[in-house]
């Protein structure tokens, strides 16, 4: 299955990127928040012992812009959401 042209592609490669390089960055903590729907879409996302990356995600934007965190976190999880839907359709 080709998901290079679904919505939110580039965050979700990246993110695979960094879990698989074992980098925390805000796109790996957004593969762990999606991993089970990730998974039943047919990626490889590796086991996870993180419980709460949502919880990181928010912290790592938070140090990085406070005013910004919460509008930044949702945008994310959309792009998220809007890449699991995509990719829904074609399988």
């Amino acid at each position: 299955m080709n998901l290079e042209g679904l919505p939110g592609y580039e965050l979700i490669r990246e993110g695979l990127e960094d879990l698989g390089a074992q980098r925390e960055s805000p796109a790996s903590l957004l593969i762990l928040i999606g991993a089970e729907r990730l998974r039943r879409i047919g990626l490889t996302v590796g086991a996870t012992d993180d419980t709460s990356p949502e919880d990181r995600l928010y912290e790592i934007l938070s140090l990085e812009d406070p005013d910004s965190a919460h509008s930044r976190y949702n945008a994310l999880i959309r792009q998220l959401v809007s890449f699991e839907r995509a990719a829904e359709c074609l399988a």
